[in-house]
């Protein structure tokens, strides 16, 4: 926002070192200052000094840093723009006048709008995997936190700059398919699924394991049936493909109700011949050892391709040892895929904790066969979803809270609060309020914490308006909305700010002012908490402005200058918000 200003000061720095035989530096280095109740940048001259050393002149380089800096300060005065400029431990640090600063912010925030923050692309394409639900099961809350994490980091990467694709890679076949496949052909042939389709098909798929358990001997017929498929029996084909639909027809309704899309769609069903032709070239090419004619699998032994002599990646099966394929050969095909489909920078997949080492193993192999994007593929492990004590959900044993039930669940809690809070609103509106309002409660918790760190729900706290919560955020946002909706005229133009700032408005200065570079910190970082931190400081500092600085009320230039800064306010929270796929309503 200082650009020009800054590029004066340079020139003016130039020409002091010029004038006092100080060699030049090609670049300077400038920091902002910590906030302390203003801003301001700062730039260290010891590397000045340690030129000046290295050429040859006996100096003490900390003090002769502090000397130039000392010389720097004299000689640039009060630049324009700026309130005050010192030379503090070998360092020239500016100080911006805090009513140019704050001016200058929210002019950029009105003039951006919806792009506030948002960086321009640079040409890096980054492929984001998530998601991932297995068909045939039902999709439960422990789902919740990929889809919404991986949306999130999305958006973030995609405002960042980045040419963003979003893949989803489901598990449409495998053990667990085709024990429901049997359960379904065996007992419920000709069954279509009810409208709750999901929780139809994960209790078909509990209660095949309920029969297999019960009577070992069944066991068999599920390896003929896995059999008839290996061998694309017709039958089976055609049945898995009906049945798989209704999975993807259902997940698709979740999906538009989270506001997540995709670019790409995967499956591992595709990466299972691909993935076999892949682990026979690894053999051919003495990366993998085949030790089926012995009756074991498919190996790489990774530890020993590297050379390394204390155990780290250990070995990775990649072909069972009846020829099917497993995880790691479906992956190992993926991954190639992906490169092959796209000009990625990198590859992000955003799975469970739990296959960190499977991934290690993946990419690592992927990297001794030669694939130089190996080294680009990252996994972002996330954490577990928990109800409640700690109880965690598996679809296996029927321990699970259906994601439409949380949803519903979600909405109709924030239906309730909404009528408390304002019965005036129609019905309506009173239901788009509950949908945001329930939809952010699930989403933020998720989103607020690190991705590494085991989340349990709590409905108190997700929809807790006067804490660290979406509906607080919200709120804030719809505080911010109900001022300007009281406005006859349109918002007035920028003007110098001639009052002296409330300590409330310089906060609130301050935290529009870190978006931008909270954007790019969560991009380079792949985490969402330090959106949702920035969002909820965002929140905070306006509900302490609104408490303590009066708008519509006060005087004609203070009050010009207020209506502006809550506008942008409003589109900052509202720019935060979308980043986390959270609605900003404008009433509640």
């Amino acid at each position: 926002m200082f650009e020009r200003e800054q590029q004066a000061i340079e020139d003016q720095i130039r020409e002091y070192l010029a004038s006092h035989s100080i060699p030049e530096l090609d670049d300077f280095h400038w920091n902002p200052i910590p906030f302390a109740g203003g801003w301001g940048i700062s730039t260290p001259c010891f590397p000045l000094a340690a030129l000046e050393a290295r050429a040859g002149k006996k100096i003490n380089v900390p003090q002769r840093a502090q000397e130039i800096a000392s010389g720097l300060a004299e000689h640039l005065g009060i630049p324009e723009g700026f309130s005050g400029v010192e030379a503090l431990n070998g360092y020239l640090n500016l100080f911006y006048s805090s009513a140019e600063f704050s001016r200058r912010v929210v002019d950029r925030v009105l003039e951006e709008g919806a792009d506030f923050g948002r960086q321009a692309p640079f040409g890096k394409q980054v492929m984001v995997e998530f998601s991932n639900p297995n068909t045939h099961k039902a999709f439960h809350v422990g789902h919740l936190r990929s889809a919404i994490l991986g949306e999130s980091i999305a958006r973030i990467l995609a405002f960042a700059g980045y040419d963003v694709v979003r893949a989803n890679y489901i598990g449409d076949m495998g053990l667990h398919v085709i024990k429901w496949l049997w359960n379904y052909q065996r007992y419920h042939l000709g069954e279509k699924p009810p409208a709750d389709t999901t929780k139809w098909m994960g209790d078909l798929y509990s209660e095949a394991i309920k029969r297999l358990e019960g009577d070992p001997e069944l066991e068999a017929e599920v390896r003929e049936l896995y059999s008839r498929w290996d061998r694309r029996d017709p039958e089976v084909v055609a049945l898995w493909e009906e049945t798989r639909q209704w999975s993807l027809d259902h997940f698709e309704k979740i999906y538009q109700i989270l506001d997540i899309h995709f670019d790409r769609w995967y499956s591992n069903s595709e990466m299972e011949q691909p993935g076999k032709m892949v682990v026979e070239q690894f053999i051919e090419e003495g990366i993998a050892e085949d030790e089926r004619p012995t009756g074991g699998p498919v190996i790489v032994r990774i530890d020993d391709k590297l050379g390394l002599e204390k155990e780290k990646y250990r070995v990775l099966v990649v072909l069972r040892s009846d020829g099917t394929a497993l995880y790691a050969t479906e992956d190992l095909a993926l991954a190639i895929k992906k490169f092959s489909d796209y000009n990625l920078y990198s590859s992000i997949y955003i799975v469970d904790v739990r296959q960190s080492l499977h991934f290690e193993q993946v990419f690592k192999t992927l990297e001794i066969a030669g694939y130089p994007w190996a080294t680009r593929s990252q996994h972002l492990p996330y954490e577990v979803v928990n109800l409640p004590g700690n109880v965690v959900m598996a679809s296996r044993d029927g321990t699970i809270v259906l994601l439409e039930g949380l949803i519903d669940e979600s909405q109709e809690r924030a239906l309730e609060i909404v009528e408390e809070k304002n019965p005036s609103l129609s019905d309506e509106q009173k239901e788009d309020v509950a949908r945001a309002v329930g939809l952010g409660a699930l989403k933020y918790p998720m989103l607020a914490r690190d991705n590494t760190k085991i989340v349990t729900f709590d409905w108190e706290s997700a929809l807790d308006f006067n804490g660290q919560a979406a509906p607080y955020i919200q709120y804030a946002h719809v505080r911010a909305n109900s001022i300007l909706r009281r406005l006859e005229d349109p918002l007035p133009d920028s003007a110098p700010i001639e009052h002296e700032l409330d300590p409330a408005e310089i906060q609130l200065i301050d935290a529009i002012s870190r978006f931008p570079g909270e954007v790019q910190r969560a991009a380079a970082e792949y985490k969402t908490l330090h959106i949702t931190n920035l969002t909820f400081d965002l929140a905070r500092s306006f509900n302490d402005f609104y408490k303590q600085c009066p708008v519509l009320k006060a005087d004609p230039d203070i009050r010009a200058y207020r209506l502006r800064l809550v506008a942008a306010a409003r589109q900052t929270i509202a720019n935060a918000l979308n980043l986390l796929s959270i609605l900003a309503p404008e009433v509640m």
